[in-house]
C-alpha cells in the first residue's frame, strides 16, 4: 500500500506558474511509476504526465508539452509537477497516482494503469 497526498494547488493568473507536490508514504516509493491526472466537473479524468520509477523516463500529454515538467525525488518520496505558462483551460483538480505494475508507454497514460490515487488539489487559473 502507498498513500499519496497532493499539495501546492491554488489560484494563479494566466501566464503564471505553480508547482504541485505529491508526497508518498507506505511501501518503497522507488518501486512505483507515478503519474499526474486532472479532472474538471462533468469531464473524464485525463492524463497529464508520467514518470518512471527512477525518473529516467518521462512522458507528457500534448496539451502540456513544453509547459509542464514532471520530476521526482526518491529520497523525499515526492513527485512534482512544475506548471508554467498556465492557461485558463488548465483549471482542474489535479491528482497524482502510483503504479507498481510494469506498464507500456501507452498504458502509463490510462487511469486503469494506476493502483493508488491521492485526493487531489485544486488549481484555478484566472483569465
Amino acid at each position: 500500500q502507498v498513500q499519496l497526498v497532493e499539495s501546492g494547488g491554488g489560484l494563479v493568473q494566466a501566464g503564471g506558474s505553480l508547482r504541485l507536490s505529491c508526497a508518498a508514504s507506505g511501501r518503497s516509493f522507488n518501486n512505483y511509476a507515478m503519474g499526474w491526472f486532472r479532472q474538471t466537473p462533468g469531464k473524464e479524468r485525463e492524463w497529464v504526465a508520467a514518470i518512471s520509477w527512477n525518473g529516467g523516463y518521462t512522458i507528457y500529454a500534448e496539451f502540456v508539452k513544453g509547459r509542464f515538467t514532471i520530476s521526482r525525488d526518491n529520497a523525499k518520496n515526492t513527485v512534482y509537477l512544475q506548471m508554467n505558462s498556465l492557461q485558463f483551460e488548465d483549471t482542474a483538480v489535479y491528482y497524482c497516482a502510483a503504479t507498481d505494475k510494469v506498464l507500456s508507454e501507452a498504458k502509463m497514460t490510462l487511469r486503469t494503469g494506476y493502483n493508488y490515487w491521492g485526493q487531489g488539489t485544486q488549481v484555478t487559473v484566472s483569465s
